[in-house]
């Protein structure tokens, strides 16, 4: 069984990231919020930032600009129509029915998309928003724990990521492959 991740490893960017400037169309607000949004990426990608850093970051950002659950669902089939070209056709091949896509990314993002992804099998962020809150950041030993929840010790042959933030999810795997602008390099 292989182990997916998903921003810049399926999808050719962060995902959310690109889902939130996206939300600027209705609630121009957002504006203000992009050099936090912007400093906070940067932070996690030189592995800068904890859990607990990123749920309070996320939450904030939530309570500020969701309007509705609805409005955000609505918006997740408008944000694929204009990004679903941004998925990296040559790794979606690599999936079979039986992988796993494990991303940080909330479930309602890539919900949007299940029928491109060549598996139902995705462990996401889970977030709840109607109360404008995370309920489980799968982020960093996250990924982990709940892989191992939902599959216990079921060995992992490949995991591919693009970041070594996904360091705890290395740590199971057989085989570890990074992924870099559509070119995969196997690290272990």
């Amino acid at each position: 069984m292989n182990v997916f991740d998903f921003d810049n490893t399926l999808y050719r960017g962060e995902s959310s990231i690109d889902f939130a400037l996206y939300m600027i169309r209705i609630n121009k607000k957002i504006i203000l919020w992009l050099p936090k949004l912007f400093w906070n990426l940067l932070k996690y990608k030189l592995c800068l930032v904890n859990r607990s850093y990123m749920e309070k970051s996320i939450n904030d950002a939530m309570k500020r600009f969701i309007r509705s659950e609805q409005e955000v669902l609505s918006l997740t089939d408008g944000f694929w129509k204009t990004h679903i070209r941004k998925l990296d056709r040559s790794m979606l091949k690599r999936i079979h029915k039986d992988d796993i896509i494990i991303t940080a990314g909330p479930s309602f993002l890539l919900n949007g998309i299940k029928k491109y992804l060549r598996t139902s099998n995705m462990i996401c962020s889970e977030v709840d928003l109607e109360n404008k809150c995370v309920v489980y950041l799968n982020f960093s030993d996250n990924k982990v724990r709940r892989y191992r929840e939902k599959h216990g010790d079921k060995p992992i042959d490949c995991f591919y990521t693009d970041s070594f933030n996904d360091k705890a999810m290395m740590d199971i795997s057989r085989n570890v492959f990074i992924v870099k602008k559509g070119k995969v390099r196997r690290i272990k």
